[in-house]
Parts: structure tokens; C-alpha cells; sequence
């Protein structure tokens, strides 16, 4: 069975509405990394236009490495440009995930949003796992669609639900999985602060996203931990 939930069109079309910004200064995982990351070989996966990699460099003085199999190296420079990052400091590597091989590990193996558009959970998790050098950290987010953000994507962009693999957020699933892993200080947990939201699509009216934006303002009042409300799973550990 092919374990892809997406294809190289859907990525095609969804980042013609990126639009460029500022890195964030702060992350909800942030709580979960080691202090010092300076010099630490870093490669994200599946992450194009590349702004975790700029983000992790910015605030961490991690030496970056980029894997998509979709990159356009152009937005990629721009995102650096906008950053006031050096070109060129995010190095590129153009490749699908399950056919990537190197003789390379890594001192920091990190996915967002990524895991959750394939059928084999398991699978993905190892790859991850075996870019990893030795005492190397390993860090995997990913959204929570089975609480109040799930019925916001259903309702409102099927499309986008549709290519979510719902039982990679089942968490005590992910807990039976990483266990399987002979790592250290392994953590798999819901994050508190509550947030919805919508992709940034064309077809959107602005008179819905005003309203997903309302519910977001108005859920942070409640800042429950658990499946209902927390918008995403942290998976952290070191080998």
C-alpha cells in the first residue's frame, strides 16, 4: 500500500499561498530542547520553505539542513532574506524521505507537522530515529485533529483533514510506538496552550476566518492540557 496520504501536486498547490513572515522568536516546543544546540548538526524533515531550519539557526546556532522532496530553493533564500539570515545557510537536500540515504547522522533529527500524512506511523518514527548520531536529540510535533481543532478542519477544509492520518494522534499509540525505540528521557505529550486554524487557502471566505480566528482567541481563556483542546503532540528523546 502506498503509505502517502498527499502527493507532490497537493504540496504544489498549497505553498502557492505561502506568504513570508518573521520566524517566531519563541516555539511551543522550546520546553523541550536541551539549552546548548550551537554547532549541532540539525536537519528538518520535510519542512520547505525551510523556516524551522532558518528558526533553529536564528535562535539556536544550529548548522541546518533542509529535506523536502519538494523544494523551491528560491522561497527557501527568500525566507533567509527575510530573516537576516546569510543565503545559503539552509542546505538543501531535494529528496523523497523513504529513498534518502547518507552515511550522515545528525545531532538534532526534527519534523513538524509531518508523520501524520502516512498510514505507517511506525515506519516514519524510524527513519527519524536512524538519521540520529549518537546522544542525539530527536524532536516530532504534530497537530491534534481528534478534539475542537479536528472538527474545525472538517468542517470547514475537508481536504485538508482528509490527508491527516488520525490514528498517528492517537497518543498512547505513540507511546506503545516510541517505546519499541531504545532511547533516552523520552517524552510524548499534549501542549497547553489552545489554538485553531485554518490553512492558508484562497477559497477561504474572510468572514470564516475571522470566525476561526474568534474561537482561537476565545479557547486561550481555557488552557487545557489534553485531546480536546491542546493543538498538537510533542514527541521528544535522545538516543
Amino acid at each position: 500500500m502506498n503509505n502517502n496520504l498527499t502527493d507532490r501536486s497537493f504540496w504544489e498547490i498549497y505553498w502557492k499561498n505561502y506568504q513570508y513572515g518573521k520566524v517566531p522568536q519563541k516555539m511551543f516546543f522550546d520546553r523541550f530542547l536541551p539549552k546548548d544546540l550551537k554547532n549541532k548538526s540539525f536537519i528538518e524533515i520535510e519542512g520547505f520553505p525551510g523556516t524551522m531550519s532558518v528558526f533553529f539557526h536564528k535562535k539556536y546556532g544550529c548548522s541546518v539542513s533542509l529535506l523536502d522532496f519538494y523544494i523551491d530553493e528560491e522561497m527557501v533564500r527568500e525566507t533567509e532574506r527575510i530573516n537576516s539570515i546569510k543565503p545559503h545557510t539552509a542546505s538543501c537536500i531535494e529528496q523523497d524521505f523513504f529513498h534518502f540515504s547518507t552515511e550522515n547522522s545528525y545531532d538534532f533529527v526534527f519534523s513538524l507537522g509531518f508523520i501524520e500524512h502516512f498510514h505507517d506511523t511506525e515506519d516514519v518514527i524510524r527513519r527519524h530515529v536512524d538519521l540520529l548520531a549518537p546522544n542525539g536529540v530527536l524532536l516530532i510535533t504534530l497537530p491534534n485533529l481528534l478534539g475542537l481543532n479536528g472538527w474545525i478542519q472538517r468542517r470547514f477544509d475537508k481536504e485538508n483533514y482528509d490527508a491527516h492520518n488520525l490514528k498517528s494522534m492517537e497518543i498512547d499509540r505513540l507511546k506503545e510506538i516510541m517505546a519499541t525505540f531504545s532511547l533516552k528521557d523520552l517524552r510524548v505529550e499534549y501542549t497547553r496552550k489552545p489554538i485553531v486554524w485554518l490553512e492558508p487557502k484562497a477559497k477561504t471566505s474572510p468572514i470564516i476566518r475571522r470566525f476561526i480566528k474568534f474561537i482561537s482567541y476565545a479557547i486561550k481563556l481555557f488552557p487545557i492540557k489534553g485531546r480536546w483542546l491542546s493543538p498538537y503532540i510533542v514527541i521528544a528523546a535522545r538516543k
